[in-house]
């Protein structure tokens, strides 16, 4: 039986270690969808983060009175109640930002990371540690997706959140906008290119964390070549 993370653990290791998006490779399609601007990566890293909160602590809460036969549509039933309470608070008092999201606030659903984290850590932790363990993922998905929505924009636009701070050439300027940083494919690049730079960050620390064999003396070496 392996042992619970500890709370710090579980807080920490989804920004980096155990990241959902570089390392469990979950949740990249609206990474890739919704990163054309830093706006539209913010509403969506707040939204998957709440409804993830939400339905880790809901799902920690009913863990000892959900019958296992019936959890997964139990667990699928709270996601979407949580998704649509999100989607109609964007529609109320952000609509504009709502429209842009479009149909990928409702994909929540079908995020493998909310679904995933219920089914394999809430179901058997506690509320507490639900809570941290879907904090702690959230965060992580939420710092890829403002990278990514960042750059995009900065370097599609020469703006971050509709302020300008790269001057365009059309204006005078000397920034001439990537136009294929407004594609999709843009986010394929820069996520692929964040999940190789950590990954051989990894490596490298893991290779010198690893203790070297003893190199033989001179005299040693002399003795063998002889």
């Amino acid at each position: 039986m392996t042992t619970p993370p500890t709370p710090l653990r579980a807080l920490v290791d989804p920004l980096v270690r155990e990241n959902p998006i570089t390392v469990q490779i979950l949740g990249v399609c609206s990474a890739l969808a919704v990163t054309r601007s830093l706006e539209t990566a913010i509403a969506m890293s707040v939204s998957v983060t709440s409804v993830l909160v939400g339905a880790s602590i809901a799902i920690s809460l009913l863990r000892h009175d959900v019958p296992r036969n019936v959890r997964l549509l139990i667990e699928i039933t709270v996601i979407a109640t949580l998704v649509i309470i999100v989607d109609q608070v964007l529609q109320a008092f952000f609509w504009e930002l709502s429209r842009e999201l479009s149909v990928f606030v409702g994909l929540i659903i079908t995020n493998c990371l909310i679904l995933g984290r219920a089914e394999t850590f809430a179901l058997s932790n506690t509320v507490g540690r639900s809570a941290l363990d879907a904090l702690g993922n959230g965060l992580g998905y939420a710092w890829i997706l403002l990278s990514v929505g960042g750059i995009r924009e900065l370097l599609g636009q020469g703006t971050l959140l509709d302020y300008p701070l790269l001057p365009l050439t059309e204006q005078g300027g000397w920034f001439e906008p990537v136009a294929l940083m407004l594609r999709p494919p843009s986010a394929f690049f820069l996520i692929g290119l964040l999940i190789w730079g950590l990954r051989a960050v990894a490596l490298a620390r893991a290779r010198r964390a690893t203790p070297r064999p003893h190199e033989p003396l001179a005299a040693d070496a002399r003795e063998v070549a002889a």
